[in-house]
């Protein structure tokens, strides 16, 4: 028989005004979790920050990990502590990855908390950036090129507007554009 790892999901409530001490909690218990033998790893998964819903995932190398995690007086001492901050709601037990792909009972979709401005302010923004890097680059590379073929000298120009774009002019470009990129459109009436 093979040893499957044993993956943990527990669903807890918090009151929204005991955060601060659950998230020292939440840190407590996984300090105590990755000195087990046979941890594998484990995280807090938060639906909304305003959600008094909190998912813990913990997950061990096999079954006989996970009993001595859950029989640990560790793990006692860590729940004992957590009286009067947090309730269990729900937990499950899965083996393997199969489990984790069933089909939702619900599906919330949640809106985003920033905006992107539109697609043609950000073609403007790249144009404002690369037309003069590429104009600058190809006259430089005039000088050196000699004879090279046309994809070696894309190539090489490619090479060195790219970093100086990602990394330097299309910030500085953004950062001075973002009042007019992040403007919320105008509707006529």
């Amino acid at each position: 028989m093979a040893v499957e790892p044993i993956t943990v999901s527990i669903t807890r409530t918090v009151s929204p005004d005991r955060i601060k001490e659950v998230s020292a909690w939440a840190r407590a218990g996984q300090d105590l979790l990755s000195t087990t033998p046979g941890y594998l790893g484990s995280g807090w998964v938060r639906p909304d920050p305003e959600s008094p819903q909190w998912h813990m995932l913990y997950r061990f190398a096999d079954a006989e990990s996970l009993a001595g995690w859950e029989n640990s007086t560790e793990r006692e001492w860590w729940v004992a502590s957590a009286l009067g901050l947090v309730e269990d709601t729900r937990q499950e037990k899965r083996t393997g990855i199969e489990g984790w792909f069933d089909e939702p009972a619900t599906v919330e979709v949640l809106a985003a908390t920033t905006s992107v401005p539109p697609r043609w302010k950000q073609m403007i923004s790249i144009i404002v950036v690369f037309y003069p890097l590429s104009l600058f680059f190809n006259w430089v590379l005039s000088f050196v090129d000699g004879e090279w073929p046309l994809f070696l000298r894309v190539l090489v120009l490619v090479l060195i507007v790219s970093p100086i774009m990602t990394y330097f002019a299309l910030p500085l470009v953004t950062r001075a554009l973002r009042p007019w990129l992040m403007r919320p459109r105008r509707i006529r009436a």
